[in-house]
């Protein structure tokens, strides 16, 4: 729960931070463009992006992207064509006078780091360093949102196909998906069960389902998170999503079962509340069985 003075706090070091940078003015770094401009060439880069790619990137919409590629277009900063790999996706790429424009602007987004730092002593930099990278990982986290999705869809089969892979990888038996206990996508549809995607940054960062069984049961399957997304607390996040879709379905016991190599998962469950118990299914690839009772929401 946020009180009054968290917030003002982050608000007073919003004010702090977009002064020092110099981001208040139509003139960032002495472009003569706003940061919004600057930063969009910036992220085009030598390389070039899609369209589609910049709006998930940069978090915009649709409208305010094609204002400010349309302004870099006039400047003869880039040009817009289909992609190769899929003519319905306009790809942009800098111009000759985009890639002198973007050395410029990278060499004095430099000065300014170096501005930041010059001023401090080696220790006080040191210390500013790891703040930054503190407050960085937080703030990224605060972006991953958890939705529920089609268990039929590619961003579905995507995060099972990746999760199948890692525990091939990690498991000395291997894994064959056929062995294991089911939870097909049919078997993960309202109201025989839920299946959630964690996105960060737009792209899908992890997954977790919920299987209902009868008795008022509901099994936890499928938990995983993207190499790129640990340590944002994305498991504890899809944890709690499960959880409360379970407690909206009337389930009052939720378990899970875990492989012996899944220490992390193990770690998650415990400090969850789940209890081990005895082995509730025959899964060839379980070695620790777990059960936590699940209230009700009130109305």
């Amino acid at each position: 729960m946020m009180d009054e003075s968290q917030l003002l706090r982050v608000r007073r070091f919003n004010r702090m931070f977009t002064r020092r940078i110099g981001v208040l003015s139509d003139d960032y770094l002495g472009t003569g463009r706003p940061l919004g401009e600057a930063r969009l060439l910036y992220e085009i880069g030598p390389d070039g992006a899609t369209v589609r790619d910049l709006r998930a990137r940069l978090g915009l919409d649709s409208g305010y992207l094609s204002r400010m590629l349309r302004a870099l277009e006039a400047s003869k900063f880039i040009v817009s064509r289909p992609d190769a790999r899929d003519a319905r996706v306009r790809r942009v790429s800098l111009t000759a006078k985009g890639r002198r424009e973007w050395a410029a602007l990278d060499g004095r987004s430099k000065d300014l780091a170096a501005s930041l730092l010059e001023p401090l002593g080696p220790a006080q930099r040191e210390r500013l360093l790891a703040a930054m990278s503190e407050v960085e990982r937080f703030l990224r986290a605060s972006t991953v949102t958890i939705e529920t999705a089609d268990p039929h869809g590619d961003e579905a089969r995507a995060c099972i196909e990746a999760y199948f892979q890692e525990l091939q990888e990690r498991f000395d038996e291997g894994f064959d998906p056929a062995l294991t206990v089911s939870a097909r996508p049919e078997e993960l549809v309202p109201p025989l069960g839920w299946f959630l995607i964690a996105r960060l940054e737009g792209a899908p960062a992890g997954c977790g389902a919920l299987k209902i069984q009868d008795g008022g049961v509901g099994e936890i399957k499928r938990m995983w998170v993207a190499p790129f997304a640990r340590g944002l607390g994305v498991a504890q996040r899809l944890l709690e999503a499960l959880e409360a879709r379970a407690a909206d379905a009337g389930v009052s016991v939720l378990r899970m079962d875990t492989h012996r190599s899944l220490a992390e998962a193990r770690a998650l469950y415990a400090r969850n509340g789940y209890a081990e118990i005895a082995a509730y299914n025959a899964n060839p690839y379980a070695h620790h069985w777990f059960e936590k009772r699940c209230p009700r929401r009130s109305a």
